[in-house]
């Protein structure tokens, strides 16, 4: 019987590997699955299943829950201040529409293919392992990070609630750099707990949920309700103080788009309700109306808690880290004590809703070979990944003892706008082509040149001089794109109709998400490029390392062990034919 032996069983194994990295490259980074290989062969891989308990109305609650506790807490105050001042109502409504058009584009491929990988398994069926890796791991790091903002913001509200200054719960180690040297012990504490909470049970961390929620909702309710009732109008376009810039777009239309690209974070969690499916009873009925419909409602309550914060106070007296607390802050103390305990427990929420989704992203990747698939075990009496769960609990808590919360903030945000964009990209790519029916040269060169105007329009509306002739060259750059859309959607047919929900205007609003996450990108700024950079190519040598010979052993595994079960057959119909004889 014919063996392939491990690319890791000895070091000269390894060696050699290594010498044929090129040929494995070329021959595993385009391998594409299918989503009969996702939902059967591969899910097999876990051993256990995980459970079908949660519902549509669970969708709803951990979309909401995944999502209040860390955009209006953690990223309002600093995009408000620092950016967009009262526009900051505009800058959720702007990166509410980009999340919900990308929801769309995550609710076709969930409803089609069911499974707990969300956007690495939507890549790996279309554009092939490499991008799926590169995206599985940006996705890995945005949830690791994300989270580990939202735990040190966890800190900042409990301090507020208990009437004690942050300060007094960390320590400074001077001789780490600035932006690493503030040690908390909180943050990594509560990443902790919650982890043993998401191994336990899917059904418990569910209903968890839904009771924190709910109490969560009441306290948003009372925030509004005291914005809107104890606030000043005049905050909206005069702030009050000559010194600083005033009217409702204090820093103009770039600053509502800077703060757009800072509050994307807020959307994180809808992404993890769909890597749900997997447990979903009724995945076709259940999924979008789980993460469209969290989706919208969040959007709205992000708007209407804006709105009463910018009301509180003039937006350059808002504080950065505790911006909700801090309004009330010398007034109406109690209030603020109150906002407090009501931000903890959403944060609380955002955490358990999205280590639940980071889990399973990484237990789906392990499924795939391309990291160990130690990793991809289901437990079979708790039938969640445990082994997923701990390890990145564990490295979240890591993070978030020593990272300041600037630093994660930029980092999230332009990993999940790339997640984001390569999703929408992915949703038309799937519908133009089917491998070996149709060319998919045609999709290609569409999503090039659509992203190559999204490109050119970002960079001039970012660079170009003030002037008459920025207005036309941005809105002919506007005309191009309409008219690539329009040729594309015209000389090309859909190659497959979904069977059960897809995203409606094709290939209109995912290019209307690509157009907007692009340009929300071009909003960053530049060390977010650098540390993405340095991600984005540390990923990739772990995957010529490691990922690319850990996934040809599969592939020789597999194609050996068929090979086997075909010789195993023919013997055994030459056996039946001679004893016949």
């Amino acid at each position: 019987m014919e063996t392939h032996s491990s690319s890791f069983s000895s070091l000269q194994s390894y060696l050699h590997a290594l010498a044929h990295t090129p040929h494995r490259f070329s021959r595993c980074a385009p391998s594409v699955s299918s989503s009969y290989e996702e939902l059967s062969r591969v899910k097999a891989r876990s051993g256990s299943n995980m459970q079908k308990t949660p519902r549509w109305f669970d969708l709803v609650g951990l979309g909401i829950g995944g999502m209040v506790g860390a955009g209006v807490f953690v990223t309002t105050g600093r995009a408000s201040r620092l950016y967009a001042g009262p526009a900051i109502v505009i800058s959720y409504a702007i990166a509410g529409l980009c999340a919900l058009l990308s929801a769309f584009c995550y609710t076709e491929f969930a409803v089609h293919m069911p499974v707990a990988g969300g956007a690495f398994s939507y890549l790996r069926i279309t554009f092939g392992e490499f991008a799926a890796f590169l995206t599985g791991a940006n996705l890995i790091t945005e949830y690791v990070m994300s989270n580990a903002a939202v735990a040190r913001g966890f800190t900042s509200y409990l301090g507020a609630a208990m009437g004690i200054s942050t300060a007094k719960w960390r320590f400074v180690l001077p001789f780490l750099p600035n932006g690493f040297n503030e040690i908390d012990v909180v943050a990594p504490a509560v990443v902790l707990i919650i982890t043993l909470v998401i191994c336990y049970s899917t059904r418990e961390s569910s209903a968890v949920n839904m009771i924190f929620t709910a109490v969560h909702i009441i306290f948003i309710a009372f925030v509004i309700s005291m914005g809107f009732c104890r606030g000043d109008w005049n905050n909206f376009t005069r702030p009050g103080n000559r010194n600083n810039p005033s009217g409702f777009f204090p820093y103009g239309a770039s600053g509502v788009f800077n703060g757009a690209a800072m509050v994307y974070l807020s959307y994180i969690g809808y992404d993890a309700v769909s890597t749900m499916a997997e447990e979903v009873c009724n995945p076709v009925k259940d999924i979008p109306i789980g993460v469209s419909g969290s989706v919208i409602m969040v959007t709205i309550l992000y708007c209407l808690m804006a709105a009463s914060m910018s009301m509180l106070l003039p937006y350059y007296m808002i504080d950065v880290e505790v911006p909700f607390s801090a309004a009330f802050r010398g007034r109406k103390e109690w209030v603020a004590r109150v906002i407090g305990v009501g931000a903890s427990s959403g944060i609380v929420t955002s955490l358990l809703v999205a280590m639940l989704g980071q889990a399973r992203y990484m237990c789906v990747i392990g499924r795939s070979n391309v990291v160990p698939a130690w990793f991809a075990r289901v437990h079979p009496k708790t039938s969640t990944p445990v082994n997923a769960s701990a390890f990145l609990g564990i490295f979240t808590a890591v993070i978030s003892l020593f990272t300041d919360l600037n630093v994660l903030l930029n980092m999230v945000s332009i990993g999940i706008l790339f997640v984001f964009y390569m999703v929408s990209n992915v949703v038309v790519y799937r519908r133009y082509v089917v491998i070996g029916t149709t060319k998919p040269w045609p999709t290609l060169s569409f999503i090039c040149l659509f992203s190559l105007t999204s490109i050119i329009f970002t960079m001039l509306w970012h660079f170009a001089p003030p002037g008459k002739p920025k207005p036309f060259v941005l809105a002919t750059c506007v005309v191009i794109a309409i008219s690539i859309v329009q040729v594309f959607h015209c000389m090309v047919p859909q190659a497959r109709k979904p069977a059960f929900w897809g995203v409606p205007f094709m290939p209109w609003l995912p290019s209307v998400s690509i157009f907007l996450n692009v340009f929300l990108l071009g909003s960053l700024d530049g060390p977010s490029y650098a540390r993405f950079s340095f991600f984005s190519g540390l990923a990739v040598l772990v995957y010529v390392l490691y990922s690319v010979h850990a996934s040809f052993d599969a592939e020789m595994e597999g194609s050996l062990g068929q090979k086997d079960v075909e010789i195993l057959e023919e013997s055994a119909e030459s056996e039946e034919a001679s004893q016949k004889v």
